[in-house]
């Protein structure tokens, strides 16, 4: 896999392998955090991979780690 085309879906599952909980949902983004975190994620498909690396780079997971775990 690779991070192009990722349904939002997916990558919410992911980043909760990660330890990250859904928080709250605010219009069309999701709040996740982790206890020390917070990230906002699209709720909508495809994420564009340059969102998907801004994601990865503020919850500090690394692309190759988020597609190990997908």
């Amino acid at each position: 896999m690779s991070l192009r085309n990722n349904d939002w879906r997916n990558v919410i599952r992911v980043l909760g392998k990660f330890n990250f909980q859904i928080i709250r949902q605010r219009g069309s983004h999701l709040i996740m955090s982790n206890g020390t975190k917070f990230i906002s994620v699209p709720r909508h498909s495809p994420i564009a991979m340059e969102t998907l690396r801004e994601i990865l780079l503020e919850a500090e997971i690394s692309e190759a780690d988020f597609v190990k775990k997908l």
